[in-house]
């Protein structure tokens, strides 16, 4: 999809006058304004997503319906690369019974032409969870932050995008806030985390903390395990951004084991859909997932936002 409607107008004179230093902005960073409001915003506006072909895939298309659909309704899909098949109410799928759903499953791999073995899924929706709407002035709010840490603000769109979607939660596992830190890790990367005060839930610190995380830990690992392979990567390349998004989901341990069922010899959007369909130790089904879910909930960002852009060059950073 070629993207050529978009306006990128070089705006200076239209930005807030803004405290503190100067940023040097990452050439993909925009102003947008969404379409539900008129105020404009900072976001990343990644054209290697459909310079790639990734917003074709089946598996985008999946995910992208996902964060839209209801939790009372869900897609059939085909686990291999998220095929949909159907849409049922969640009424109407538990009324067919084990029995029937196996008959239906069946029914499709024979009207497909798939193998026994293939796994045909029926997965909820979760627009109650994903809010991309609400996530919009957290992104603002969060690139120059991580731009004045000397870090992609990609990383911090991506997760905010798909962790916690504009809500402040605790998952099962303790993860906390809206970057969904570890205690350990965040206590690590320098929060207050005790009985008395949890750092987590500052907005701000929490974004801190995160690309602190994505700096010390998270860049050096993956640079190590691509090294350690021979493959060129330039941190700029948005396979090498998604590469450290699992690194940053599943810990850098989990994506060696992945890497190693691999063996990649080179760096390129296929090693990530490779990553897809791998598992290895607790690189399991959510951290496959988690490379594809990003990038369908860009692609929903976008979306939502105006398609006239102010390309900032030079702009100073928010208190």
């Amino acid at each position: 999809m070629k993207r050529h409607f978009f306006t990128l107008v070089l705006a200076l004179a239209a930005l807030p006058a803004l405290a503190q230093e100067p940023i040097r902005f990452n050439d993909d960073i925009v102003r947008a304004s969404g379409l539900r409001d008129t105020t404009w915003r900072y976001m990343v506006l990644t054209d290697q997503i459909h310079h790639q072909g990734l917003d074709t895939l089946p598996q985008m298309v999946f995910w992208r319906r996902i964060i839209n659909l209801s939790p009372d309704s869900g897609l059939v899909n085909l686990g291999h690369d998220r095929t949909i098949y159907a849409t049922f109410s969640s009424k109407d799928w538990n009324a067919l019974g084990d029995s029937g759903q196996v008959h239906y499953r069946d029914s499709l791999r024979v009207a497909h032409q798939l193998a026994d073995s293939s796994r045909i899924f029926f997965t909820l929706g979760k627009n109650n969870f994903y809010d991309v709407n609400a996530v919009i002035p957290q992104i603002d709010r969060a690139i120059p932050i991580f731009q004045r840490e000397g870090v992609d603000p990609f990383y911090a769109q991506a997760i905010l995008l798909i962790e916690s979607p504009g809500k402040t939660l605790k998952s099962n596992a303790g993860a906390m806030g809206a970057f969904q830190l570890m205690k350990g890790v965040a206590i690590k990367m320098g929060l207050k985390v005790n009985k008395s005060v949890d750092e987590r839930k500052d907005f701000d610190k929490s974004a801190w903390a995160a690309a602190k995380l994505i700096r010390t830990i998270c860049i050096p690992y993956t640079n190590a395990m691509l090294e350690k392979r021979g493959i060129a990567y330039k941190q700029s390349d948005l396979w090498y951004r998604l590469l450290v998004l699992h690194v940053y989901h599943a810990g850098a341990g989990n994506v060696e084991k992945a890497l190693a069922v691999i063996n990649p010899c080179e760096g390129n959007i296929d090693l990530i859909k490779t990553l897809w369909h791998t598992k290895a130790g607790n690189f399991g089904n959510s951290s496959q997932n988690y490379s594809q879910v990003a990038v369908a909930a860009m692609l929903e960002l976008e979306s939502l936002m105006s398609t006239t852009y102010l390309k900032p060059d030079e702009v100073s950073s928010p208190k």
